[in-house]
């Protein structure tokens, strides 16, 4: 039997399913979230981080499909911190995960991230290159 937890969202009057935790259902096993549940709030917390942030400057700056692993970018954290950071960046709908065998690859979701927040990667981008 499922259990099924409803999440309150204020901001639009509405009720969405959710797990236990209160987040909102995912469409998929890895939480990527479909293109109108991508919330600015979620993506400005995800990208607050300087290592977050890197992440998706990094991806924004390579060719549209291009995909990396979590540890191609050598952040010096252990393997749990990382695995935190892009479920971070995965759950803000930030990146698309998909597994590799013993590894996961990361694509930015380039395309759904200009529909929503047009402008938002250059702006991350410049940010970073100023730095």
């Amino acid at each position: 039997m499922d259990i099924v937890h409803l999440h309150w969202y204020k901001d639009s009057h509405t009720f969405a399913e959710g797990n236990m935790k209160g987040l909102p259902c995912m469409p998929d096993e890895h939480g990527h979230p479909e293109l109108h549940e991508i919330e600015l709030g979620a993506v400005l917390a995800a990208i607050a981080d300087p290592l977050r942030r890197h992440v998706v400057a990094t991806l924004a700056r390579l060719p549209e499909e291009a995909e990396r692993t979590c540890a191609s970018f050598g952040f010096p954290v252990s393997k749990a911190s990382l695995t935190h950071h892009f479920k971070v960046l995965r759950h803000a709908g930030l990146i698309q995960q998909v597994d590799r065998g013993n590894s996961r690859a990361a694509t930015l979701r380039r395309r759904d991230l200009e529909a929503r927040f047009p402008g938002l990667l250059t702006i991350v981008m410049m940010e970073e290159a100023s730095d």
